[in-house]
């Protein structure tokens, strides 16, 4: 018998320093994502924060914190999200072929390869700091 369980990554990365903030919750929904903004934001108390978001159905019905705000992308166009290509590097250098015993083992690689990245400004920031992106931000 197979079993699949799930956990679930949340991210959030600065295009202009390299800043990133990660979750591990149980489920992908509006209630988690709320959790998740209304951490960054704790997280960043002094700082207005703009996040860019995709259409997920579980990006829909959140209200942002007071120093946080949302901008959508267009339908169907997750690729435009910086955070996309963290999950591409994740994937690719801490989980490419591996196996895990438990879900419990697959949470703590995960909370490891995560603690890494946001360690990891220089890194975070030549995944997501892309020319038009920055322009954009600091004109």
């Amino acid at each position: 018998m197979v079993t699949q369980e799930y956990t679930y990554a949340y991210a959030a990365v600065s295009v202009v320093d390299g800043e990133m903030d990660s979750l591990i919750l149980p489920r992908v929904n509006a209630d988690c994502m709320q959790i998740f903004i209304d951490e960054v934001a704790l997280r960043h108390p002094g700082e207005r924060i703009i996040m860019v978001m995709d259409g997920a159905g579980w990006h829909q019905g959140i209200t942002p914190p007071a120093n946080l705000r949302l901008v959508r992308l267009p339908p169907y166009s997750p690729e435009l999200n910086p955070v996309e290509h963290v999950w591409d590097e994740i994937r690719e250098k801490f989980f490419l072929n591996r196996v895990f015993e438990s879900l419990d083992a697959l949470e703590d690689h995960l909370a490891s390869a995560l603690s890494q990245m946001e360690h990891d400004h220089a890194r975070i920031r030549s995944i997501a700091a892309w020319h038009w992106i920055i322009n954009a931000v600091m004109n």
